[in-house]
């Protein structure tokens, strides 16, 4: 039997809606300036909630990505996606470039899906006297695939097309499932990423009731602090992330810019708990181990990992322990850091939007800061180097971005420099 050679998988467009802006670039400055989102919340009376703020998107237009009457057919969620796929593939020049629509496809991620349709349904059956007047519109618009289906209907991509749903892990499972989709020979290009918009009194009473948030209402932009001792809980997000993945033959073939590579990816289960994770880290230090061989690293090149670090009692310490032992040789040359310090936890979106703060990392050789960790936790005996509160400046040949999901689902995913 032949064997099938593999291909690389280059990232050549990016995009980005997220509490710190609604554009990479001001993502990006937002994160290496070290910015915090979080402020108390605009979208609807909170005041009756434990926890009364979050990273709420700003001065978000669907309109200028998509026409108004199509903004309307969709939720939320949607609009967000539709935004930065938008962006990416205009970022990507994939525009100017003919292909095979076959040969293109689009795995999109949420963890929810469309939750503020979902709720404004229900209310308006109830406020209606039981009668059944539910939208059209409801189910197409609330199903956690139908961004992927957007998208793939806006540019003729008729290659694979689905969404992953693996909680707060949903993102990285789908830019793997790209990857492994590419370096299959399978398609060229794939638009991958996700998007979240749970700011909702759903959302927000379903995670204030699992007690899994920050109650520091009296100091938002400082909630979200991961591995700090005082730390209590993490702050809902919102938003979406893009990525135009594509071989690199096909890249070099049409002259495209090129981001960095993806150069593998590791999946692993607790198989522990619906919502905490195991307190050894073993199953998150074999994601990132399977990572790092998928990609054919050694731990020593890695210079810069995007931990998931909720901010959460039970969630920092098994991944800080997990890093600390799989990299115990070289921790020295390693950086870490927390980016939902400042964007807060985007769920489902939240491994797109780091696996793009983690491409630019490399791209730019800048590292963004954990911010607002002061006090740091002495239960965990920190060895490796937090980027406490500033950003750094560091040439990195590699990089890896965490994500793990309710259940026990765990994702890694790995980059290299170009």
């Amino acid at each position: 039997m032949a064997t099938r050679e593999l291909k690389r998988v280059v990232v050549t467009g990016l995009g980005v809606v997220s509490p710190l802006g609604n554009s990479v670039e001001e993502f990006w400055n937002g994160l290496i300036q070290g910015k915090s989102a979080a402020a108390p919340i605009t979208k609807f009376d909170c005041s009756q909630f434990k926890t009364r703020f979050a990273c709420e998107v700003k001065n978000f237009d669907p309109t200028l990505f998509m026409e108004q009457k199509e903004a309307r057919s969709l939720d939320l969620y949607s609009q967000y996606a539709m935004a930065a796929a938008v962006q990416a593939f205009n970022d990507s020049g994939l525009a100017d470039a003919a292909g095979d629509p076959f040969r293109r496809g689009v795995i999109f991620a949420s963890g929810v899906g469309g939750l503020l349709t979902l709720q404004e349904e229900i209310t308006k059956y109830a406020l209606g006297g039981g009668k059944p007047r539910y939208s059209p519109f409801m189910i197409p618009k609330m199903i956690a695939n139908i961004a992927a289906g957007h998208i793939a209907v806006k540019y003729d991509f008729r290659g694979a097309n689905y969404g992953t749903v693996s909680a707060c892990a949903s993102s990285s499972h789908a830019i793997i499932d790209a990857l492994n989709m590419i370096r299959l020979g399978i398609v060229d290009v794939v638009i991958t990423g996700g998007s979240e918009a749970p700011v909702n009194e759903t959302g927000l009473g379903g995670f204030c009731a699992l007690r899994a948030l920050s109650e520091r209402n009296d100091d938002p932009a400082a909630a979200s602090r991961p591995f700090d001792k005082d730390r209590d809980g993490f702050v809902l997000g919102e938003g979406s992330a893009a990525l135009v993945a594509e071989s690199l033959e096909h890249a070099q073939k049409r002259g495209a810019r090129i981001y960095a590579e993806i150069a593998g990816g590791g999946m692993t289960a607790d198989a522990y708990h619906t919502t905490l994770p195991h307190p050894d880290g073993r199953s998150v230090e074999k994601a990132m181990e399977i990572a790092l061989n998928d990609s054919e690293l050694n731990a020593g090149e890695v210079g810069y990992i995007n931990l998931h670090a909720t901010s959460t009692p039970a969630g920092d310490g098994p991944e800080l322990g997990a890093v600390q032992r799989l990299f115990k040789n070289s921790l020295d040359k390693l950086n870490v850091s927390g980016t939902k310090s400042m964007t807060g936890h985007l769920l489902g979106g939240a491994g797109g939007l780091e696996a793009a703060a983690t491409i630019l990392a490399i791209y730019n050789g800048i590292i963004p800061p954990t911010i607002n960790t002061v006090n740091p936790d002495p239960a965990f005996d920190i060895k490796v180097d937090l980027t406490l509160g500033k950003s750094v400046e560091k040439p990195l040949k590699a990089a890896l971005s965490n994500t793990f999901g309710f259940g026990g689902q765990n994702a890694c995913t790995a980059f290299k420099k170009m």
